[in-house]
């Protein structure tokens, strides 16, 4: 509203609801500018260069001996057809390994800045002022009353949460290379892939969110919505929480139930399966009582066959 002489009385109401709201308003811009930083800024991975190279120091090391292993068995395979590939799917094995895993920190930032591009792109078509409290009818106003501090909480529970994951985001380059490196041994690839979806499934969790957020956000477009806008905030952070739980229990629980199907899981079962049946196997010999030789004789022993006195030898 552009102030003149002729509405001033309007120009005041107007500047002085304003004021109002920004002074009710003023704790929830901080946090705001917060949450749209954890959601569209890519992860700090730089903090974390130096001790990736280490990482990748260390993963050096047994490139010279996977080489060697996969060229002395092709060579003692011989006439085996299905022995000497198995020996080059080996070394094709580990010369993928060696160049994903050397270009890991260049592969995670394309990623992690695809995500952080297309989470941008959608935080940037929600209203900036949807978030906000307003003091546009009167039941909004009860409900932004009563409903307050509530949403002041789950703002913050929320904020923790993509704080969260934005640590687990930026330190994931330390982690990215080992998922590499386990997914091309055949014994380990599902520990490797475990860990390449789950550090995947973080970076993507911004983007996933701001979808939700964007349809809070047109759903208050529409008629009748005007009334319960807290209602709507509360809720569409609420859910944002609640799926960042559930997807991330999901990913966990369906990446350790592949890698308990592993070779290698199943080996270290069959060898605990082994070992706690021969320990119930001794348990009867440990707890059977012992008995003198005295109380041995002096008890009636029914292992002994019965006296025949009818039977002839």
């Amino acid at each position: 509203m552009t102030c003149g002489i002729l509405n001033i009385p309007d120009c005041i109401a107007e500047k002085f609801t304003d004021l109002i709201l920004s002074i009710i308003n003023a704790p929830l811009i901080p946090l705001l500018g917060i949450l749209k930083r954890l959601l569209t800024q890519p992860p700090n991975i730089q903090a974390f260069s130096a001790l990736w190279a280490v990482i990748i120091y260390i993963l050096s090391i047994f490139y010279g001996l996977f080489i060697m292993a996969a060229g002395v068995n092709f060579i003692i395979s011989g006439y085996n057809a299905e022995k000497r590939e198995r020996a080059k799917e080996w070394l094709q094995n580990v010369l993928l390994m060696i160049f994903f895993v050397q270009a890991s920190f260049f592969l995670y930032s394309v990623i992690s800045e695809l995500a952080s591009g297309l989470t941008t792109g959608v935080v940037n078509m929600i209203d900036p002022n949807f978030f906000l409290l307003t003091l546009d009818n009167v039941v909004n106003v009860g409900l932004e009353i009563v409903l307050g501090l509530f949403y002041l909480s789950i703002l913050f529970i929320t904020i923790m949460a993509f704080s969260i994951s934005y640590l687990f985001a930026s330190i994931g380059i330390v982690f990215f290379p080992f998922g590499l490196f386990f997914y091309f041994i055949t014994p380990l690839r599902d520990i490797g892939r475990f860990i390449l979806s789950t550090l995947i499934f973080i970076l993507f969790i911004p983007f996933f969110a701001s979808l939700i957020l964007l349809g809070t956000a047109e759903l208050l477009k529409q008629g009748g919505f005007e009334s319960i806008k807290i209602i709507l905030m509360i809720g569409g952070l609420t859910l944002v929480d609640i799926i960042m739980i559930l997807l991330g229990l999901m990913a966990i629980v369906r990446s350790v139930t592949a890698v308990l199907r592993t070779d290698t899981a199943r080996g270290l079962m069959f060898l605990k399966g082994n070992f706690l049946a021969g320990s119930a196997m001794q348990k009867p010999d440990q707890q059977r009582p012992q008995m003198s030789e005295r109380e041995y004789w002096g008890r009636v022993h029914n292992d002994r066959p019965p006296y025949n006195s009818g039977k002839r030898y």
